[in-house]
């Protein structure tokens, strides 16, 4: 019995006999027509199986090289772990920083001004004023696919934390739900900012039903995915707002804004938390510190809080409009996990504000133009930024210092930078070990690709990974996960930029 139903198989002929017919093989063609009863079909040039053939033959040759790939670093991975000295020399490995890209990603049409890793496969989501989203194969540095739907500049992207969806927000007021786990179709639309739509999130794992997004009409609006309805919005800003971060429990939302504030609202209430006051340009774009941050971070503050550097700590001040006076004990231990916010700026500067007392403890200067993005090392030790000036920087959370600038990042503008979510098993670690304040250091480490899990969406050659999840499932008992260092970029050049060690 074949394994296709009805349409596969249909499609599967259809293909076949448009392959024939484009390479001049009509004998074949025609016995083919007889033998599949399509005699009276004719081929249309523009259908999906028109070339349809050529298409998974060239994806099965590249997973069969991505499996051998794949085979070949978990072969060299389990010989290093297994190897005392080698896994010694591993913890002592310094925290990786970008360096040199190892692709350089091309074929937006315009500037690109978002990203969005998948949060299981090597797959990256990119957001383009040429209307279009593309995802690409980072690893590889190949282009997946191209999203096209929207009608103006698409603004932002996100991964659910499961992987099954992608969210894309436009110029053209709406916002985008494509099926991540089939063939990225279009399957939800949602109508309700009445300006641009500037940025989308979803919140954490366990309420991944509720989308956020924030506009040009100073708006936050809260969506159910499931129904496509807007279930309630608020208006915290007096300007355009043009970022909104969840901080990693969704308990508290972080915003910034053309009215030169950044803002802290309570996501269960919508109610502002705090108003951070002391730029004095548009907010381009926030982050919420990591708790490995916070050793550091207390150790900048130390240095930077005495003597002639004590200048840096007042160079922001803060509001604190909107804060009730009898703090719940739930809000206590909301800010106790998310203590610290970075902003960026088009004053050029990046600063550190402390959530529980809403006071700006650092700024960092440097950049020569609009910082645009900024992202914290997940290992708590940097801060990277991204800025007009077209570089990267690169900031000693202990010290405040910039240990490196690379000069030239792209040839435009630096939009954004994102840190790749992936996470990757190591091999011979029982669980039990976790990942407490004594494996810091192993943050740092380069691991080879995440395999995918069994429940990989479907592909065209997707049974050639079969092996691999077999021996992977074998190991998930002994297996503990930690994150796989990879950043990437994206400038106005029409480029992207992936950094591994």
């Amino acid at each position: 019995m074949s394994p296709l139903s009805d349409r596969q198989r249909d499609e599967l002929h259809k293909s076949l006999l448009d392959y024939l017919q484009s390479c001049g093989y009509e004998d074949s063609a025609r016995a083919l027509r007889l033998d599949a009863g399509l005699d009276d079909i004719k081929l249309d040039p523009t259908a999906k199986y028109a070339g349809l053939l050529e298409k998974k033959w060239t994806s099965v040759i590249r997973l069969q090289r991505k499996v051998m790939e794949l085979e070949s670093k978990n072969s060299q991975l389990s010989s290093e772990l297994s190897t005392p000295a080698m896994a010694t020399k591993r913890h002592n490995t310094a925290h990786f920083l970008p360096s040199l890209p190892k692709h350089t990603l091309s074929g937006h049409r315009s500037a690109v001004v978002a990203l969005s890793f998948h949060p299981k496969f090597v797959l990256l989501a990119s957001a383009s004023d040429d209307c279009s989203v593309k995802i690409w194969d980072w690893d590889v540095g190949e282009c997946e696919r191209t999203l096209k739907g929207h009608t103006k500049a698409v603004l932002d992207v996100d991964y659910d934390a499961t992987g099954t969806l992608l969210a894309s927000c436009s110029s053209d007021t709406s916002i985008k739900l494509w099926d991540a786990l089939g063939e990225y179709s279009n399957t939800k639309t949602l109508y309700g900012h009445d300006e641009s739509v500037s940025c989308v999130r979803f919140l954490s794992d366990s309420n991944t039903n509720t989308l956020i997004s924030c506009g040009r009409d100073e708006s936050i609006r809260f969506w159910d995915v499931h129904t496509g309805y807007c279930t309630r919005s608020i208006h915290p800003h007096s300007d355009w707002i043009r970022v909104v971060l969840p901080s990693d429990d969704s308990s508290l939302l972080a915003t910034a804004s053309s009215d030169q504030t950044a803002m802290v609202v309570d996501t269960a209430t919508g109610t502002t938390v705090s108003e951070l006051r002391g730029h004095e340009h548009v907010v381009e774009s926030v982050a919420w510190a990591p708790t490995t941050s916070i050793a550091n971070i207390h150790q900048l503050i130390g240095e930077s809080g005495t003597g002639s550097n004590r200048d840096n700590r007042a160079s922001g001040s803060a509001s604190t409009n909107g804060i009730p006076n009898n703090k719940t004990h739930s809000q206590s231990q909301s800010q106790s996990r998310n203590r610290y916010l970075a902003t960026a700026s088009r004053d050029k500067s990046v600063k550190l504000w402390d959530t529980s007392s809403f006071q700006c403890v650092y700024t960092f200067n440097g950049h020569d133009n609009w910082v645009k993005s900024i992202v914290f090392h997940p290992a708590g030790t940097h801060l990277l930024s991204c800025s007009e000036d077209k570089s990267i920087k690169i900031w000693d959370l202990a010290t405040g210092r910039c240990t490196r600038t690379i000069e030239a990042a792209h040839r435009n503008f630096v939009n954004t930078l994102s840190w790749g979510r992936q996470a990757m098993p190591e091999v011979g670690v029982s669980k039990s070990m976790g990942l407490g304040k004594n494996n810091n250091n192993n943050l740092n480490r380069r691991f080879s690709m995440p395999h995918p899990p069994p429940t990989m969406r479907s592909m065209s050659s997707g049974d050639v990974l079969r092996s691999v999840h077999q021996r992977e499932e074998e190991k998930e008992e002994h297996t503990v996960i930690r994150p796989l260092n990879v950043i990437a970029s994206a400038s106005s050049d029409g480029t992207i930029k992936i950094w591994t060690p």
